[in-house]
This record gives structure tokens, C-alpha cells and sequence, in this order.
């Protein structure tokens, strides 16, 4: 398990690692074709900044090589936004006052239809809050089923379950998961997760593993900028992605670097807040790292940036995001777990990328490579 790895690694010693890299230590990440991890905290440390228009168009060739001129494009449906946690920075905390929303299987497949209406949408991802009893894995496994008429590729960014709920949902479907530690500081974890099942660090972060084992195809994993000293939470999450690789090496890789935003309440203002620029040189450190990974930017960030990202090492986009339950088909509308910066509609999403020359793919996966 990750979790014993990560206990042989110093947060404080990794931290002092990064900001002593040097200008030499950068050149000498930049001239590698393979680099570990060492060259990634070169790359993502101030010593890199100099050096991040050469970065960027190193990141620019190596995705054009792995990924051409494309762009996947998904859709994110929350099926609820009832929760059981106490996470101090998010707007579905358990203790704020707001209408609880659960979908039921018949406004789950009008979500469904209207998303259809927006865009040739194939990749979905079913979003929960952390709600087991009421919204657990048989409700997820019917979400599951109920979408295969509408859509290729399924994944779900749910709670961590056991070895056994993810093998079981990949019978129904399931292609991915996304779970984003938050952060890998366990030190500190707990301040934001006080109560809850998201409170219990170990079960969270070994949760990659048991996806693995369950023969999950694809992985999501992140962490969200804001909490802690973000150089070092990223290096953290490059070498649980090797781990990762090493152990699963069949499974496909996704990383996304989520900037928190004010929980709807106002109660939680981030400790630390990341520049657009330092955001674009981690992303380009992240792809020259790791040539194959998939990097995702989400509509938390503003049109202008991803459009920018979207030729430099981008590769997966949502669009058209709404981050409330029963968002797409007009239903009353319940609070936002977060504002999203870009409002496009997908059709203006798809027409900016392709005036880039970026062709926008609607569908990258399909049920019948699982059967060899």
C-alpha cells in the first residue's frame, strides 16, 4: 500500500529539497528524455521559472507527440450533494444549511437527455457527495446502468470503497475513478477533514491502490491547491503516481490540479493561493515528467488560461459544467459545490479549440475494449 511509502518520505525534507534546487539541477532535468522525481521538484521549484517558455515548449512536444492536435472532452453529472463530512473548505459540508438533493433513477436519465442536448458528449463523470447510506454503491451501480444507453465511457468521483464496491461497479460499467486526496500533508489533514469518513487519511489514500486491484481501468488523482505548500503536495502525488505505475502498470493515469475556490459559505479562504503562471509552469513540469499521463483542466479555471493550456499540455477538458444536482435539466436549483470560471456552453468550447486547430474528442473509450 502507498501508505507505507509515503511514511519513508519527509514533508519538511521534501520541502527543503525543492527549494534548493538549482539553475544547474534545472538544465539537467530539462536535457533528460525519462526524469524522476528529483527532476520534477527542479522543474516545479522558483529555480525553474527562468526557464518556463523553454518548459512550455518542451510540454508542447511531447504532448503533440503522445496525444496529437486533440482534446478529450467530458461532463460531470452530481447525483447528490448530500454528505456526511466535515470538510471546512467545501460548499456541501455536512453542517451547512442547504437543500439536500438526491437524484432519483428518473431525473437521473433526464440529466442524462439533456446533456445529450448540449454536445455529442461520450465520457461522463457521476459525482456524489460522501453519503453511504443514502447514496451508496447500489445507487451508484443504477446510475451506472441507467447511462450506458447514453454514454461510451463512465467514471465515477464517489468516496473510496472497498476492493470488492469497485469490482462490483466495473460489472456495471464502470471505466474510472477520480479521487483527489486533497492533500498528502497527514500532519495536517485532519484540520480540514475533522469529522466524517473523508477524516480517516490512510483509507483515503490507499484507495488508489484498491482501485488497482479491482482492475479499474482508469485512475484520476489530484490534489487541490490551496491547502498546503502546493510544490510540495504535487511532489507527493508524482511519486504516488509512479508507485502507481510501477504496481498497476495496466491502468491508464489522469492527474488534475484543482485551485480551491471560497466554500459557498465564505467560511474557508485558501492558506495558499498558486499565480496562473506557476500553474502553467507545474503543468508543464507535470508533462515533461510523465510523457503518456493525462493532465485535466476543469471549469474552475477561466476560459482565456485553458484556452492558452489547452496547446501546451492540457489534455482532457470538461465544459459546460454544472456543479449542482439536477443542474442540466432545469430542476429547482440546489447550492454549487464550487463556481465554475468558465461559462461557455461545449459548442463554444468545441469552436475555440478547433479555431486553434485542436480537434475536440468526444468519445475515446468504448465498452468493447474490456473484452479481448
Amino acid at each position: 500500500m502507498f501508505s507505507d511509502e509515503l511514511r519513508k518520505i519527509s514533508w519538511e525534507e521534501t520541502t527543503g529539497k525543492i527549494y534548493s534546487k538549482t539553475d544547474a539541477d534545472v538544465r539537467r532535468a530539462l536535457s533528460k528524455t525519462k526524469c524522476d522525481v528529483e527532476d520534477f521538484m527542479a522543474l516545479i521549484s522558483p529555480a525553474a521559472e527562468p526557464y518556463i517558455e523553454t518548459m512550455a515548449r518542451l510540454s508542447r512536444k511531447y504532448t503533440l507527440g503522445r496525444f496529437g492536435k486533440t482534446m478529450s472532452m467530458f461532463v460531470p453529472l452530481y447525483l447528490t450533494n448530500s454528505c456526511t463530512n466535515s470538510c471546512v473548505y467545501c460548499g456541501f459540508h455536512v453542517s451547512n444549511k442547504m437543500k439536500r438533493t438526491i437524484l432519483t433513477p428518473d431525473e437521473i436519465v433526464n440529466e442524462y437527455k439533456a446533456i445529450k442536448k448540449l454536445a455529442p458528449f461520450e465520457n461522463l463523470l457521476l459525482v456524489t457527495g460522501e453519503n453511504p447510506v443514502a447514496a451508496g454503491v447500489d445507487y451508484i451501480a443504477k446510475a451506472l446502468d441507467l447511462a450506458k444507453p447514453y454514454f461510451s465511457n463512465l467514471k465515477i468521483e464517489v468516496m473510496p470503497l472497498k476492493v470488492e464496491e469497485y469490482a462490483e461497479l466495473v460489472r456495471h460499467g464502470l471505466n474510472g475513478v477520480i479521487c483527489f486526496q486533497e492533500t498528502y500533508n497527514e500532519k495536517n489533514y485532519k484540520l480540514y477533514h475533522p469529522r466524517g469518513m473523508k477524516s480517516n487519511f490512510e483509507w483515503r489514500l490507499n484507495g488508489f491502490d484498491r482501485m488497482g486491484q479491482a482492475g479499474v481501468h482508469s485512475i484520476g488523482m489530484g490534489v487541490l491547491i490551496g491547502l498546503e505548500e502546493w510544490r510540495t503536495d504535487v511532489t507527493m502525488m508524482a511519486y504516488h503516481l509512479r508507485y502507481l505505475q510501477k504496481t498497476y502498470w495496466k491502468t491508464k493515469y489522469s492527474v488534475n490540479f484543482p485551485r480551491m475556490r471560497p466554500a459557498e459559505n465564505g467560511g474557508f479562504q485558501p492558506n495558499v493561493i498558486i499565480s496562473d503562471r506557476e500553474l502553467a509552469q507545474l503543468t508543464f513540469a507535470m508533462r515533461i515528467f510523465d510523457h503518456d499521463v493525462d493532465i485535466s483542466y476543469s471549469t474552475r479555471e477561466n476560459p482565456e488560461f485553458r484556452d492558452n493550456m489547452a496547446r501546451l499540455g492540457v489534455t482532457t477538458m470538461s465544459a459546460e459544467s454544472k456543479t449542482d444536482p439536477g443542474g442540466y435539466y432545469t430542476y429547482p436549483q440546489s447550492l454549487e459545490q464550487f463556481h465554475v470560471s468558465d461559462e461557455r456552453k461545449a459548442v463554444e468550447v468545441e469552436a475555440a479549440l478547433k479555431k486553434m486547430g485542436i480537434e475536440p474528442v468526444w468519445k475515446d473509450w468504448d465498452q468493447s475494449f474490456d473484452h479481448k
